[in-house]
């Protein structure tokens, strides 16, 4: 039996509103709207009086004063980053200045495997090289604060280096990019790996979280059910890819005009970049080929040994 994948694109709160969502945890969201970000950021505020913060977001003045004023009064221990994409962890560095607080979280690598000879990445522009964290959390790793405790949840898929959070005194897993209510995850090589992706979905289906509050949207209040369909979605555009595979397509652009029909052009660099990710799972589980590593330009063929 199979489980809809279904979206939920409701408009949370408005760019730079406080806002309370649970008895522990506030949001603020960034003003950085767009095809990858939905309407922004995502940054929390977890406790009351001694708090952390969670994903930062993008050095924007606007929404820096935003999380500055919604801490009017209160201290800062720590400044939680899931990974070093621009719309999540610059922030860190000027909150860190302006409280004090002990950046913590993912390490700064986010490849996921090295560059080939001659390979350019897509998402280089994205990706935060000026991360600097004083803590970096490994799996299992917990801090804990003034109400509330947080143990580290490795997550790669998304970039090598995406970490999520159990906020244990709520069972919420603040889930980054890595699962989000209102899309599909960005998985684009070589910070992305389908892999390592489906691996941690996997993860994700062996945990109880009662919800998630992801990097962009609203939560994921059925968290289980949403990662079964995430994974028969995954499952299925592998088949798909497949069977065009065995069709006579051989190329991603031809791959992508099929499976992705009426796209949005914004977003078909994206679903190119989803398609090599795939196909590099593919490749490394031998069930496709091609001369030498997977590429955007490649010639792929169905393995029949």
């Amino acid at each position: 039996m199979t489980e809809p994948l279904n979206f939920n694109r409701e408009l949370p709160a408005a760019a730079g509103q406080c806002e309370r969502v649970s008895p522990l945890i506030r949001r603020i969201i960034a003003p950085n709207p767009g095809p990858y970000t939905f309407t922004g950021t995502c940054s929390y505020i977890i406790g009351k009086g001694e708090v952390a913060i969670v994903d930062p977001g993008p050095l924007l003045p606007q929404h820096c004063d935003a999380l500055l004023q919604a801490l009017s009064g209160e201290s800062v221990s720590h400044i939680l980053v899931t990974h070093t994409h621009r719309d999540h962890s610059p922030a860190a560095a000027l909150l860190k200045r302006e409280t004090g607080a002990i950046i913590a979280g993912c390490h700064p690598d986010s490849f996921s495997r090295a560059m080939a000879s001659g390979e350019r990445n897509p998402l280089a522009s994205s990706t935060d090289r000026d991360y600097i964290p004083d803590i970096v959390l490994e799996d299992g790793s917990t801090l804990a604060g003034h109400g509330w405790t947080i143990n580290a949840v490795d997550m790669p898929g998304h970039t090598a280096n995406h970490v999520s959070f159990h906020l244990v005194e709520e069972n919420a897993l603040f889930s980054g990019d890595h699962v989000m209510a209102w899309s599909t995850t960005v998985v684009a090589p070589p910070e992305g790996s389908m892999s390592a992706y489906m691996a941690s979905l996997d993860k994700l289906l062996q945990r109880n979280d009662s919800i998630y509050w992801p990097g962009h949207g609203g939560p994921v209040n059925s968290p289980r059910s949403f990662v079964r369909a995430l994974l028969l979605h995954r499952r299925a555009r592998e088949a798909a890819i497949l069977r065009r595979l065995e069709s006579g397509d051989e190329t991603i652009p031809a791959l992508v005009s099929v499976l992705y029909q009426d796209l949005s052009p914004s977003l078909i660099g994206a679903a190119a970049m989803s398609v090599l990710a795939h196909i590099e799972d593919l490749v490394s589980r031998n069930l496709v080929i091609t001369e030498g590593p997977p590429r955007l330009n490649g010639i792929f063929r169905l393995n029949r040994l």
